[in-house]
């Protein structure tokens, strides 16, 4: 009886990956292709792309359980999308009359906070999908909105106005409110909620410390407007994002030494079209990402500063970066209109 012959060299075969669909493949790749590239998530395939929005997305986050995303922009509706099986949009929120420009999810993910260049703010309940409180106070665009990691439902908001505003989210009102000099573009809270960070076009992160009412100190080192921040998981270090092209890590502890600039990343870009691009850690420091007007989505090692990924598809700025809280899944939004879910190493 003859034996089978096996695939020589040039030979090519069609094998089928998990999901039954057809590739074609040769001598010494067939054993690798056939059981597929190793999956490092529960992402229906390794990289997933959502389409919906009419408009520009400026932001997009993942949901503390992991289980969804929220995303916005110039189309003014909030989209909610699953992240496992087929990414469905199962639902959008209406409310602002301007464009999105960021939203974030309360700890426990029951409510989104929203910021517009409708000159509010709003707090969406996320079981129920309405809208629960409008907030005013603000006479021009509402660029950033931040809330607190613990305690009472405080938020933060910046505005062209000039103000970083202190806001409780059960009730109407400013709780406090402290005036820069210029137009303020990025916020957020340290993990106490006893400071507040602020960026703007004077390039400086002003650190307000809200029991004196008063600027503690001033981070100084970018060289131009400060476009996102994000506080490390562990509340130790802030991640800033700017318009000179870098994104620096700041000690933010009280007592750390008068140089508090510990790290500096480039390889992104801002381009011309001057968009405010965010950026984010990931759950355990290890990384950091940050949106870029290229077109890429760049991904750094926080230990040795350098570029571990640079992840193309979008055909647009890359304005919004989130990592997934459990798994290694990293979001990206884009003026292209759409948003990518894609694996990375563990």
């Amino acid at each position: 009886m003859d034996l089978k012959r096996k695939a020589m060299d040039g030979a090519v075969v069609l094998a089928k990956r998990p999901r039954n669909e057809l590739v074609a493949v040769s001598g010494e790749d067939m054993d690798v292709m056939l059981t597929g590239p190793p999956r490092t998530s529960s992402l229906y395939a390794p990289i997933m792309l959502l389409s919906g929005h009419e408009g520009e997305i400026y932001t997009a986050k993942f949901s503390p359980d992991g289980q969804y995303i929220a995303s916005a922009g110039f189309d003014r509706i909030i989209h909610f999308w699953s992240v496992y099986g087929e990414c469905e949009n199962f639902a959008i929120l209406k409310g602002h009359t301007g464009a999105v420009m960021e939203l974030h999810f309360s700890t426990d993910g029951s409510m989104c906070f929203t910021c517009s260049t409708d000159k509010t703010l709003a707090v969406w309940d996320t079981e129920v999908g309405v809208r629960v409180r409008k907030l005013k106070g603000h006479t021009t665009f509402v660029n950033s909105v931040c809330p607190a990691r613990r305690g009472p439902q405080f938020l933060c908001s910046g505005s062209d106005d000039g103000t970083v505003k202190m806001w409780d989210a059960r009730k109407k009102g400013v709780v406090c409110s402290f005036q820069s000099m210029y137009q303020v573009t990025a916020v957020g809270f340290n993990d106490t909620a006893e400071q507040i960070f602020s960026g703007g076009i004077d390039n400086d992160i002003k650190v307000w410390d809200l029991r004196k009412n008063e600027v503690a100190y001033r981070m100084r080192g970018h060289s131009d407007t400060v476009t996102g921040m994000k506080l490390s998981p562990d509340g130790s270090y802030l991640l800033s994002n700017a318009m000179d092209n870098t994104m620096r890590i700041w000690d933010v502890r009280p007592y750390a030494p008068q140089e508090r600039c510990v790290k500096i990343m480039s390889g992104h870009q801002h381009t011309f079209e001057k968009n405010l691009l965010r950026c984010s850690w990931s759950p355990n420091g290890s990384k950091v990402a940050g949106g870029s007007g290229d077109r890429f989505v760049y991904v750094w090692d926080t230990t040795s500063r350098r570029i571990t990924y640079k992840l193309p598809g979008h055909a647009g700025s890359v304005n919004d970066v989130d990592f997934h809280p459990f798994e290694p899944i990293l979001l990206s939004c884009s003026s292209d209109k759409q948003l990518y879910l894609g694996e990375i190493d563990q």
